[in-house]
């Protein structure tokens, strides 16, 4: 039985860390384990131009405290204003690596996001030139369409006609919750990847809503239901090099997500590697963990996978504690619902 794991120091390709006290709070809980993050764009407001970029990127490693080694990987919030030289630029210079695309009003903070994909046409297509990647926040927005459909019914009518429209773009399909999501990736080429968060291989619909509602488990794309939990599963532990990690590990203020209209977001930064490691051993796959965590995104990205490594032990349960403080307000670290066994070496 496998007691001990040692894996490329790995990434993760979406990640929340706000602004001001609560990236102060939350950046030291991924930047423990992970050497570099694709970090999104999604504050108030939105980070949008290479400037805003730049002044972002300036501000996540003033905070970074002394001795961790962490590398921010920068993207632009893609709107229907959104300037392609400027972007162009920003991506050439290396200031960010990829460009968010959020349907307006799928998910927090996208109120400035795309609502006539035609007006981006112009932009997708110097992505395509450069090589720069987009990022997906793959669901439709429209009332009509049921919050559990609004995934495939995306991959349908917006992200393969824009695929077809736009040949050669490289995309990312994030936090897909469905086996839709999972058999589209699978079929789309070296020009498709897609990642798969940690909250996302643990907990279904009956998770949230079962015995009263979970606001901690509350996230969006919410979760569905059990055949597509394993369906995600699969795929992640396959060893396919269209699935790699993205937490999507979103704080909020415990007072902003135990509310009347409560924010949508799973905090997993702090257990993730212990939560995965769970996961794996349990689908027999713990030798496809390190292409999950820490070799599949690279590649997609064109980046070297780290060199420094990190040890997974195997051993008693692992306390976690159940919240952080960001400034006064406590933030509850996820929790997968079973004891974890496996630890992260310092």
């Amino acid at each position: 039985m496998t007691q001990a794991l040692i894996i490329p120091r790995p990434d993760d390709w979406h990640l929340h860390l706000r602004d001001g006290a609560m990236m102060a709070a939350v950046l030291p809980e991924t930047a423990r384990h992970f050497a570099r993050a694709i970090i999104m764009p999604n504050l108030v407001p939105p980070v949008v131009t290479s400037g805003d970029a730049r002044a972002y990127r300036d501000r996540i490693l003033a905070a970074l405290p002394e001795g961790m080694r962490f590398e921010p990987l920068m993207t632009l919030y893609l709107t229907e204003d959104t300037d392609p030289e400027d972007l162009a630029f920003a991506h050439e210079s290396g200031l960010i690596r990829a460009v968010k695309l959020y349907p307006a009003g799928a998910t927090t903070n996208s109120a400035s996001g795309v609502r006539d994909f035609d007006k981006v046409r112009g932009v997708l297509e110097r992505m395509a030139e450069i090589g720069c990647v987009l990022c997906v926040h793959g669901e439709v927005t429209q009332g009509e369409v049921d919050i559990f459909d609004r995934e495939a019914v995306f991959i349908d009518t917006v992200l393969d006609p824009l695929r077809r429209a736009v040949p050669g773009l490289k995309v990312v399909m994030e936090h897909i919750t469905t086996r839709e999501g999972a058999d589209y990736a699978r079929s789309g080429g070296p020009d498709l990847g897609a990642t798969i968060t940690t909250h996302h291989l643990v907990i279904n619909r009956n998770h949230l809503l079962v015995g009263g509602i979970k606001p901690h488990y509350y996230c969006l794309p919410v979760a569905k239901r059990e055949e597509h939990r394993l369906a995600l599963r699969a795929a992640a532990t396959s060893g396919d090099p269209s699935f790699f990690l993205g937490t999507d590990s979103a704080p909020h203020p415990d007072r902003l997500k135990e509310h009347a209209c409560g924010c949508a977001g799973c905090f997993t930064a702090t257990n993730t590697l212990s939560i995965l490691a769970h996961v794996f051993e349990e689908e027999g796959a713990l030798d496809r963990l390190a292409g999950f965590t820490s070799q599949n995104g690279p590649a997609f990205y064109g980046l070297p996978q780290n060199t420094e490594t990190i040890t997974l032990r195997k051993g008693g349960p692992v306390r976690y504690p159940e919240k952080i403080m960001a400034g006064e307000d406590p933030v509850t670290v996820f929790d997968p619902g079973f004891p974890l066994h496996w630890s992260v070496d310092a």
